[in-house]
């Protein structure tokens, strides 16, 4: 795929609690890579994908990956207002890390009026259910009801072994092309989250 061409470009916040796997997410998505150790993210990083979101409808993803910590809150807050997508991450050997996926959710809310983010929730670690060190607490019934409750897909993914990474984020972007298609997603000039490749859409059409 040339990666000049492409007719849209999505921005997508990560969000959750610090040590939740967001990062190693990323990493697998955006390089098919797992690392065992990595390091904690201090304020935000900055990830690219590119996805065919159908048949000759070419997608930039930009991915900004924020640090987990009540520290750089204030600094993670500044991308919520330009992003279009978040992918709100929990892990689900950690209670606490469930418990507060609500609270994530409606500061962002809070934040982004008038403009629209579209979520889907991830149970991240679902690896753990064959590995005798880590114990699971959050069933697939409880965070599934929880998504239910808050209007958004729900997907169990693992970067350690690969399962269903892809389809958590593909889930997320088809989700947003939908979103614009239908008029629930609206572009705005001054509004960073949906930009057009209007260059590009001319040509192919």
């Amino acid at each position: 795929m040339d990666l000049s061409l492409w007719q849209y470009q999505f921005r997508i916040i990560m969000l959750g609690d610090s040590t939740v796997g967001k990062s190693s997410l990323l990493k697998r998505y955006t390089e098919d890579a797992f690392l065992e150790n990595i390091n904690q993210t201090v304020g935000v990083d900055f990830y690219v994908h590119f996805l065919e979101v159908e048949p000759g409808v070419r997608i930039k993803l930009q991915f900004w990956d924020t640090a987990g910590q009540e520290r750089f809150r204030s600094v993670t807050r500044s991308y919520y207002r330009n992003s279009v997508g978040g992918l709100l991450v929990f892990d689900v050997t950690n209670r606490a890390s469930f418990d507060h996926v609500k609270d994530w959710h409606d500061e962002v809310c809070e934040r982004v009026v008038p403009h629209r983010v579209m979520f889907t929730l991830l149970g991240h670690k679902s690896d753990c259910d064959a590995d005798d060190h880590s114990e699971r607490v959050i069933s697939r019934e409880e965070a599934e009801k929880l998504a239910s409750r808050m209007g958004m897909p729900y997907v169990e993914a693992s970067a350690k072994t690969g399962n269903n990474v892809q389809e958590a984020f593909d889930v997320l972007s088809r989700r947003i092309y939908d979103g614009l298609l239908s008029g629930e997603v609206e572009l705005r000039e001054g509004w960073d989250g949906v930009k057009h490749n209007w260059i590009i859409i001319s040509i192919y059409k």
